[in-house]
């Protein structure tokens, strides 16, 4: 059987605030559950993400590196694209790695690291048994 499709599940401490952020990156909301809102799904093309209000206080607990890693035809034009609207929390474009990748990330209002990266080298295909693990 194959799988489709993923929609990561990120903790939001306020679940407007992060949908308007995913808006400014291009992602189309599928709407809101709750008032005030809990729940958001946004997407991107195939790209789905979910927004889920954290019911804990305190800090958003995040992933030591990316909460998502989203493959693209070309980073350097999406880069652009982000940069447009002055987005403070993009990082600069990573060069071709050992891997055959380049790519950006996209810090969102809560801290979740997002990768939007192209692949280079077509030997080097997403799912190889590789650690990226930079840091």
């Amino acid at each position: 059987m194959a799988t489709r499709r993923a929609m990561p599940v990120l903790q939001v401490g306020d679940v407007s605030c992060s949908m308007a952020f995913y808006e400014r990156l291009g992602f189309v909301s599928h709407g809101t559950w709750g008032e005030p809102p809990l729940f958001a799904i946004v997407h991107r093309g195939q790209v789905t993400l979910a927004l889920d209000k954290a019911r804990q206080d305190g800090p958003i607990p995040t992933n030591q590196w990316w909460a998502a890693y989203i493959y693209v035809d070309d980073a350097r034009a999406l880069r652009d694209e982000f940069a447009a609207p002055d987005l403070p929390q993009l990082t600069d474009m990573h060069f071709p790695d050992e891997y055959g990748r380049i790519d950006f990330d996209v810090i969102d209002p809560d801290g979740h690291r997002i990768a939007f990266g192209q692949v280079l080298d077509r030997v080097s295909e997403p799912g190889l048994n590789h650690d990226r693990g930079r840091g």
